[in-house]
């Protein structure tokens, strides 16, 4: 009966689970993308390559939205059959609620694994996709849109206005081109009657057959106006005007790959041996980088008189002593005190320098320790989040998605922000980089302890009319010790 139970309870989480996960994942990915459609439409990106961009980035959210899931799904279970009382023919059996969470448990264990594997070997490598390719969607031109009585300066170094236009597109009229390529402002400007628009069979170029119309050209010279301009007629006259950069092109991949969110545990736990050999490389060579600024000037000092004063017990040099310049001949005292400062100035600026180098080597440092971190923290979350709605489910005893999903999103909201804001302590280095990654289940594995213990004792803690009671035995109190 037992086995039967399990194998029913694991049904009735994978109908929940799958649904709010992808319902979850939609969410998301359209936040994603109401946020940066401004910058992909109108980009001549082929719906192809959006949906390709679409898929990857879905794929980078699957960390956020697999926890919510769990968290929803199991609310929802648990929730589901505490309104149909199942849960108190389960308990009345003799079946314990640890023992009825125990099948759902290992089923989350093994997504946690799962989540695990995907978190160090399928989220690189769309990280790297997705990145790469919103990257150049995000840095590609429009596409050239000619539109009548407005300038457009899409393409470089011209500024072109067209005063009507055929409905086919082709045939323009009341043209005016300003050429700006000698960087001498508006010396170059072309007017025409009309003309045509014809694109070239490569899509490289766009040529304006231009029909009864004049050029003008002010002259320079050597960067200097000369006072002179040519004006000259026209028939007919082809401007080309060059689309190469207008296309779409990938950017190699190999440029992102050396970031953090494109590397596994392997990848990241080498970087930070590396990087940990480097810092103790940088501090035995700092020594050796200080020594030639620490020696002595001796120029124009007259060294026998120099050690017969140091060798003198007699002689103790006070704070702001003078008299070891007075061992120097005056005519040596000008290049020595800049010869000084000259080497105290170098001092500075390889310190700063070095301690430049030092805090670039520590934030490289913390991001690797921090994604490394991020891998496990993902596993956790999903095992931690399903013992906060289970318990939680069996409390408040509602199916469907009206309280489970309020309760679940305030919950996940609250590890959401509880997890961003240790990731960014750690980037200051405020806190270590495992109790910033970690801080958010610290806060909240004594919650769902708390939870559980409350579901083992029928805590009505989540029920209304526990509240309702509550304050109606208070108004009655209060009725009475008023009379």
């Amino acid at each position: 009966m037992i086995k039967k139970l399990d194998i029913l309870l694991i049904r009735s989480f994978i109908g929940p689970f799958v649904v709010t996960f992808f319902v979850s994942l939609f969410v998301l990915m359209m936040q994603f993308f109401w946020l940066y459609m401004d910058e992909m439409l109108g980009k001549g990106v082929g719906v192809m390559m959006l949906l390709q961009l679409l898929v990857y980035i879905s794929t980078t959210l699957v960390p956020l939205a697999l926890p919510l899931a769990i968290l929803l799904s199991s609310i929802m279970t648990f929730g589901n059959m505490g309104e149909n009382f199942e849960l108190v023919a389960i308990k009345s059996s003799g079946i314990s609620l640890l023992r009825f969470m125990q099948p759902l448990f290992l089923f989350v264990l093994g997504l946690s694994g799962f989540a695990f594997f995907f978190a160090n070997n399928v989220i690189p490598v769309a990280n790297l996709k997705a990145l790469s390719l919103l990257y150049d969607v995000r840095n590609s031109k429009p596409t050239l849109n000619i539109r009548p009585d407005q300038f457009i300066n899409d393409i470089q170094g011209y500024s072109i206005r067209v005063g009507s236009k055929d409905k086919d597109g082709k045939i323009i009229r009341d043209v005016v081109i300003y050429d700006h390529t000698d960087m001498m402002g508006n010396t170059k400007v072309v007017l025409a009657r009309e003309g045509q628009i014809i694109a070239t069979a490569d899509k490289q170029s766009m040529i304006f057959r231009l029909k009864d119309g004049w050029q003008y050209h002010e002259g320079y010279e050597n960067g200097v106006h000369n006072y002179t301009q040519v004006r000259m007629h026209f028939d007919e006259w082809d401007k080309v005007f060059d689309l190469s950069g207008f296309k779409f092109t990938r950017t190699n991949e190999d440029m992102f790959k050396n970031a953090t969110q494109m590397m596994n545990v392997a990848q990241l736990s080498e970087s930070i041996d590396s990087l940990k050999k480097q810092k103790n490389r940088s501090s035995l060579n700092m020594q050796s980088l200080l020594v030639p600024h620490m020696t002595l000037e001796t120029r124009g000092l007259e060294k026998d008189k120099i050690m017969a004063a140091m060798n003198n017990k007699a002689y103790q040099p006070r704070k702001y002593d003078s008299s070891l310049m007075e061992l120097v001949a005056d005519s040596s005292k000008k290049a020595l005190t800049q010869a000084l400062v000259n080497n105290v100035r170098n001092l500075k600026s390889l310190m700063d320098v070095t301690a430049l180098d030092n805090r670039l080597q520590i934030e490289n440092y913390l991001k690797y320790e921090i994604e490394l971190h991020k891998k496990f923290t993902l596993s956790f979350a999903c095992i931690l989040l399903f013992l906060i709605g289970a318990p939680l489910g069996a409390i408040i005893r509602k199916g469907g998605l009206g309280m489970p999903l309020v309760i679940a999103v305030s919950f996940f909201v609250t590890f959401h922000i509880l997890n961003i804001s240790g990731e960014k302590l750690a980037k200051a280095a405020s806190v270590a980089p495992w109790m910033g990654m970690w801080m958010s289940t610290f806060m909240l594995l004594p919650l769902a302890i708390w939870l559980i213990r409350a579901a083992r004792n029928d805590s009505s803690i989540f029920r209304a009319e526990a509240y309702l009671r509550f304050f109606r035995i208070l108004a009655r109190v209060m009725s009475a010790v008023s009379k």
